[in-house]
């Protein structure tokens, strides 16, 4: 994961930021291609649901490549920022957004999840996929969302979680432990980015275990909608 430095090993978040940084070129084709574009899907779903609470600002943290900041737009809020502790990663989703004209609606920022620089209750609703696994400490990243977020606002976060059915789990754990690697390796030409990726993921605390620690955090009705199989879910929590 990441580089590190001679005398001392980094925390988890510059480990997650240079691993981000040296993958950014490759990352959008590389998400689409070993997701067989079932990301587009997910992240449409989490929309959809979004969609019904008309927000008007809007918080897409670990925004990277601004996919999900792009899919928002159909949401119709005033206003979406995206923020995201990799330059490299922003500067592609920069020039994504320029691209499809959108520049007058989001906006991309350096930020870190757990030291948000935003007012209090800011955002009708704050969103994050595939991005609170790589937290440096969860239940301040919860916190700080929870901080920023408006009163009867709420959170839509997209992960990936741990199959249980069989032969998915099966399939599942065999190609995110052997294919989704050696693919990434490849054409990312970075080693340790996408051995990362399965082992971030098996360390997540999924299902109950996240509703619980949202709960913690001060969000109510939370629940988990499992997608494909339960290969993903989309986690929602009220303020």
């Amino acid at each position: 994961m990441g580089n590190t430095a001679s005398t001392a090993p980094k925390g988890k978040k510059e480990q997650v930021r240079n691993m981000f940084n040296n993958i950014a070129g490759n990352y959008d084709f590389l998400n689409h291609f070993l997701s067989v574009g079932i990301d587009h899907l997910w992240r449409r779903r989490l929309v959809k649901m979004l969609s019904k609470t008309n927000p008007s600002r809007i918080l897409d943290i670990a925004t990277g490549t601004a996919d999900l900041a792009v899919a928002l737009v159909k949401a119709n809020p005033k206003e979406i920022i995206g923020a995201d502790i990799s330059e490299n990663m922003l500067n592609v989703g920069k020039a994504k957004i320029k691209r499809k004209k959108l520049d007058h609606i989001i906006q991309l920022e350096l930020g870190d999840s757990e030291n948000l620089k935003y007012e209090n209750a800011y955002f009708d609703a704050i969103t994050v996929a595939f991005g609170v696994r790589n937290y440096e400490d969860l239940d301040k990243g919860l916190s700080e969302m929870y901080r920023v977020t408006n009163q009867n606002g709420g959170v839509w976060i997209l992960e990936f979680s741990k199959p249980t059915v069989f032969p998915v789990k099966q399939f599942y754990n065999f190609y995110f432990r052997f294919i989704l690697p050696t693919i990434g390796r490849m054409v990312s030409k970075d080693k340790e980015a996408y051995t990362y990726l399965p082992d971030s993921v098996s360390k997540f605390p999924d299902g109950n275990a996240f509703l619980e620690r949202m709960k913690k955090a001060g969000y109510k009705e939370n629940k988990q909608i499992k997608l494909t199989f339960g290969i993903a879910s989309i986690y929602y929590g009220k303020k």
